[in-house]
């Protein structure tokens, strides 16, 4: 006895599915502007990034000096197929902004309704009016910390990063031996005088690049960090022994006391722990040096206070402190050179995958990336640390 299907016969055929068409190519038009932070000299792309954006077929729309502190010319954006301006409206009204350092209130009433910018964020620097302004004109905002690979990586952070460690030692070294409160002291090894001492505080990308150059001048460095686990990684990628340990009061101490020079490497999901207090910094011998890389997100020695490039360093408890929260920006070019060679290949395959729109939906390092998307906030970071409300944007691009 046949059983009598619920579905009628036209029911039970397959349908065609319907797919996105894959607009390829689409043309970009970029505007650079000159960085006006005062402690910003880097600029996003290079002249060779623009000629490959160029030969590729978009538009770039660059504010004359803009790479100047850089040691980049006019001349030079020009030669590579650039259009220089001295009007700075003109580059804010390009459909892209990309910066450096995030647009203040006044450069966002300059952009156009629904544009985009890609920057940094510095999320510990905003207030709610920077994303109420988003908001008014419905912009789109990328910020290069939290654009994400598949594999859980932060490219431009990790590049960032990277260089901040290794020139963290540079800069301790310039100070132990430079530095008007300093004895003079070389930061490394030579034959018949011990080497100079270095305690490192992370084991993250600055922590591991900090380890690296000092062991490269050939100092001895001893590495802190609450987890056992990133101490053993780390260990590893150096491909040689060196003292770790978590953060014992009674070791730190002890490492604080005999060292030259400490680095603070420390990451925490808000506020980096402030694990060296004042009493640790007191102990410290008289000369001795402090950079505190994790400044831009308060710091990890209670001693620390934000200093600035022109203002770099103050002295407390006899120890030279530099607290520079944008360190890459002392080095202009080679932050620059790293930026660009990581933000050129991204925008064309943002053209190559169709366009803002199209490659948010293909691209996952993109929509990690994009904190506000027309107007609306769309990370849980930014939500939590402003009281704001959030949206998934996996259920705006649908």
């Amino acid at each position: 006895m046949s059983q009598t299907s619920p579905f009628l016969h036209h029911q039970l055929l397959p349908k065609e599915e319907k797919l996105d068409i894959h607009q390829s190519n689409n043309k970009l038009n970029i505007g650079i502007p000159k960085e006006r932070h005062l402690q910003e000299t880097r600029v996003s792309l290079t002249p060779d990034s623009v000629s490959d954006l160029v030969r590729e077929g978009h538009h770039v729309t660059l504010e004359s000096e803009a790479g100047l502190n850089a040691g980049f010319t006019d001349h030079d954006y020009s030669e590579a197929g650039a259009s220089i301006t001295n009007d700075t409206k003109t580059v804010f009204e390009c459909p892209i902004i990309l910066k450096v350092e995030p647009p203040n209130l006044e450069e966002i009433n300059w952009m156009r309704t629904n544009s985009v910018i890609i920057s940094t964020l510095q999320i510990k620097s905003q207030k709610k009016a920077f994303f109420s302004a988003l908001q008014e004109k419905k912009i789109t905002a990328i910020a290069f910390e939290f654009v994400k690979e598949e594999d859980g990586d932060y490219p431009i952070l990790q590049t960032m990063s990277e260089l901040a460690g290794a020139s963290s030692i540079l800069i301790a070294a310039e100070l132990l031996s430079q530095h008007e409160s300093s004895t003079g002291l070389l930061l490394g090894n030579i034959a018949g005088v011990a080497p100079s001492e270095v305690v490192v505080i992370g084991a993250g990308t600055v922590g591991y690049y900090a380890t690296k150059a000092a062991l490269g001048l050939g100092a001895k460095v001893k590495l802190f960090d609450p987890s056992i686990n990133r101490l053993r990684k780390l260990q590893s990628k150096l491909n040689q022994n060196i003292h770790t340990s978590t953060i014992q009061p009674k070791a730190l101490l002890k490492a604080m006391r005999r060292c030259n020079v400490a680095i603070g490497a420390l990451k925490g999901t808000d506020r980096t722990p402030m694990v060296v207090s004042e009493d640790l910094v007191q102990v410290m011998k008289k000369g001795s040096v402090i950079v505190d890389v994790s400044i831009d997100s308060g710091g990890c020695f209670e001693t620390s206070k934000l200093s600035t490039h022109h203002n770099p360093t103050f002295v407390t408890h006899d120890v030279i402190h530099y607290c520079v929260p944008n360190i890459s920006a002392r080095y202009p070019r080679s932050a620059s050179l790293a930026l660009s060679n990581i933000l050129s290949p991204f925008l064309i395959n943002i053209a190559n995958q169709g366009g803002i729109e199209a490659s948010l939906r293909l691209n996952y390092g993109l929509r990690s990336g994009t904190y506000c998307y027309k107007g609306i906030l769309t990370n849980r970071t930014v939500s939590n640390w402003f009281d704001l409300p959030a949206k998934d944007i996996n259920l705006l691009i649908l």
